[in-house]
């Protein structure tokens, strides 16, 4: 029987040996774990630190962008507002020539002043300029038709596709191409191309369209089809067209054909077209640049001219600077 107790004695101390063993365990577990949880607390503080920073960079950067945003917009309702201020006092400046002509008009001794000062113009001709003038013979290389020089070999023509030349103009845009082209009975090329400077016929990109009567008529027929991306600002086209096709031994013509200018600064393309059409030796640039406006704006939206005005504006410069003619067409339907 002693053995028997001795036995059970010793199974008890066993049990309660790994019993205590395993809480001595779980407790070193616990001390171990608490031990390291102000590192991961910190590490997540640092963490957390550095998030704040980011974002707040992030807010500053997108705070200054606002900045610019609104300082840009401000300066541009500032040029809005002048350019609005100018066309008004141009609009003053033609209402008031106008009622001088038609006063001139009804003022006979106005007449009689201008004819006798021709008169006396004439009279100062000295008998070498009358010489001169009797002999003088324009250059028949120089001829004109409707006031453009006609004289190049090579034409170009930028065509504005926007919705609103689309829209409202787009019959007149295709006559006036015919009418520009009759004039010209036979070239060495053709290229059309849109206000982006993307070409008509892709397959001819960065090459003159051979001048038949077959290549005409594609040109037409691809006109009442074309649907190009337009910016409505001919910068585009025209930098591609001299960037192109510029060549110092060719006679070349480019045609803009456009009813706005909406956006960017006229003195900026005005600079950029100088540096790119040079002048030849005769001190003459050798793109011709001219230009037709269509007053899709005037007639369709009741007399609003500012984009109008901005196009003429810009196109009167660029073609007295590259030996071209502007022309501003009275209406759409004639």
């Amino acid at each position: 029987m002693s053995k028997k107790r001795r036995d059970t004695e010793s199974m008890n101390l066993s049990f309660l040996d790994v019993i205590t063993c395993g809480f001595g365990g779980i407790i070193l577990l616990l001390v171990i774990t608490k031990m390291f949880e102000p590192i991961r607390l910190e590490e997540s503080h640092t963490e957390l630190e550095g998030l704040i920073t980011r974002y707040q960079e992030e807010l500053n950067d997108i705070l200054g962008e606002t900045d610019v945003v609104q300082r840009e917009r401000l300066m541009t309702a500032e040029n809005v507002e002048q350019d609005e201020i100018q066309i008004a006092q141009l609009q003053e400046e033609l209402v008031r020539i106008r009622a001088a002509v038609l006063a001139s008009e009804d003022d006979a001794s106005v007449s009689s002043e201008l004819a006798g000062q021709l008169a006396q113009a004439k009279q100062r001709l000295t008998e070498e300029m009358q010489r001169l003038l009797t002999d003088y013979r324009p250059d028949p290389d120089e001829y004109m038709v409707g006031g453009i020089p006609v004289d190049s070999e090579y034409i170009i023509f930028i065509i504005d596709t926007s919705g609103s030349m689309q829209r409202y103009a787009w019959d007149r845009v295709r006559r006036q191409i015919s009418e520009t082209l009759a004039v010209y009975p036979q070239v060495r090329g053709i290229q059309v191309m849109n206000d982006m400077g993307e070409y008509m016929f892709k397959s001819y990109r960065n090459e003159w369209i051979p001048d038949t009567p077959g290549r005409r008529e594609a040109i037409n027929d691809a006109l009442s089809s074309w649907n190009a991306f337009s910016n409505s600002s001919p910068r585009e086209g025209i930098l591609a067209a001299i960037e192109a096709f510029y060549d110092p031994t060719k006679k070349i013509s480019l045609y803009v054909y456009s009813d706005d200018f909406s956006a960017g600064s006229i003195n900026a393309v005005v600079r950029e077209v100088d540096r790119r059409n040079l002048a030849g030796a005769d001190g003459t640039r050798r793109v011709r640049i001219h230009a037709v406006a269509f007053p899709v704006y005037y007639e369709v939206a009741n007399g609003e001219l500012l984009s109008s005005a901005r196009f003429a504006i810009l196109m009167r410069e660029l073609c007295q600077r590259n030996g071209g003619t502007f022309v501003a067409l009275p209406s759409l339907r004639r």
